[in-house]
């Protein structure tokens, strides 16, 4: 049911390759510094990596949405660098996707050729410093004032920040509407709207993802950078989450597998006692279980994208699958600490590394709360918050 065809397996294939060959060499020292590198981005946008679910009249890969798990699993697998992979993911679920499927034939051609091929970087900006999972405290404003739109406010957390040249932007046109029919969307372009960025935000980690507030004041977006109606901005924001809940977490899933193979080579070549680590219970049950957990999660995420590519409703199936694979993440990364002990303590390590960016994975897309608020309401619990 869930086998790789032979176009899905050559695109893993392809991605292991320009992972060894491009990402990794140099991922550890990208870390340590917070670098974001450029060309590289350039690099994973010629592989074809920052379009995978663009149709390819758009410069895009044209895959589904269970393809595209796929190929972002195979980069969570490969590539050493977890902040590069977040921010892949994050330009293209949370900007490119949702620009693809609510803009204009002329909004296509001009943002989704650039996003597809690395020449642009793409940001997302809802987030606020009192609207983070509540998003309908939401307080930047849009003015509208003859053929452009006044913005003002702040947005915080915005992933790839500083260095978009796109920034799919929300703020509320209508509030006395509230989230769905007061919000609208808009298109920031780098160079042509007057905003500005805070500086670069250090982070636990994903230290490779620039993280940074956008700055409005008075800021004047044409109308033609409007995506969609006036208004739309909740549902075009909810159907990015979708995506992005479902596969956003296929980066985790490929890290978690990398891990296991690392943790299988570490117990079968360490002695303790005398005693290969391999032949102790004590340490291959543990190691069992997160298999496990491993795989319930994948499954789910699995069917959520297959759900989203039959055009069910997956909104439940995308909360249930970001929060178990968030959670799971976490978990593992803290249980392989255990296992790998002194060793992963000291950085630069791979365990380490993954467990500083798994303690964001239950935090970004909607925090576990907030999905195990969903799921409740799902059961039946009338009080269950949303």
């Amino acid at each position: 049911m869930f086998e790789r065809n032979a176009s899905q397996q050559a695109w893993r294939e392809r991605i292991l390759d320009f992972a060894a060959s491009h990402i990794n060499p140099l991922a550890m020292e990208r870390e340590q510094t917070a670098t974001f590198d450029r060309q590289l981005w350039l690099a994973c946008g010629q592989l074809g990596l920052t379009g995978l679910s663009i149709p390819p009249e758009w410069g895009g890969q044209g895959m589904d949405a269970y393809t595209t798990v796929l190929a972002l699993e195979a980069l969570g697998f490969a590539s050493e660098d977890p902040g590069l992979n977040f921010g892949i993911a994050a330009h293209l679920l949370a900007v490119a996707v949702p620009m693809w499927k609510y803009g204009t034939e002329e909004q296509h051609q001009r943002f989704l050729p650039g996003l597809c091929n690395g020449q642009a970087v793409g940001g997302n900006a809802i987030t606020e410093e009192t609207a983070g999972s509540d998003v309908f405290a939401m307080q930047t404003t849009a003015t509208p004032q003859g053929d452009h739109y006044h913005l003002n406010g702040t947005k915080t957390y915005c992933s790839n920040g500083g260095e978009a040249d796109l920034v799919l932007t929300y703020a509320l046109t209508n509030p006395a509407k509230g989230f769905f029919g007061g919000i609208s969307a808009f298109v920031l372009e780098k160079d042509q709207q007057h905003y500005g960025w805070s500086a670069s935000r250090e982070k636990l980690g994903l230290r490779t993802c620039p993280l940074a507030a956008l700055l409005l004041k008075d800021s004047a977006v044409p109308v033609a950078n409007r995506l969609g109606q006036e208004g739309a901005g909740g549902q075009i924001f909810n159907a990015s989450m979708t995506w992005e809940r479902i596969c956003l977490g296929a980066i985790h899933l490929g890290a978690m597998d990398r891990l296991l193979k690392l943790a299988a080579q570490f117990a079968n070549h360490r002695f303790s006692g005398g005693q290969n680590l391999s032949a102790r219970q004590a340490v291959t049950h543990p190691l069992a279980d997160l298999k496990v957990r491993l795989e319930g999660a994948r499954l789910l995420t699995y069917q959520a994208a297959q759900q989203l590519d039959a055009g069910q409703r997956t909104g439940l199936a995308a909360s249930m699958a970001k929060l178990a694979v968030s959670e799971c993440y976490k978990h593992f990364c803290l249980q392989l600490m255990q296992l790998f002990a002194g060793e992963a303590y000291q950085t630069p390590h791979p365990v380490e590394i993954q467990l500083r960016a798994a303690l964001g994975a239950t935090l970004y897309s909607g925090t576990s709360e907030i999905h195990r608020n969903l799921v409740a309401r799902e059961i039946g619990f009338k009080s269950a918050l949303t």
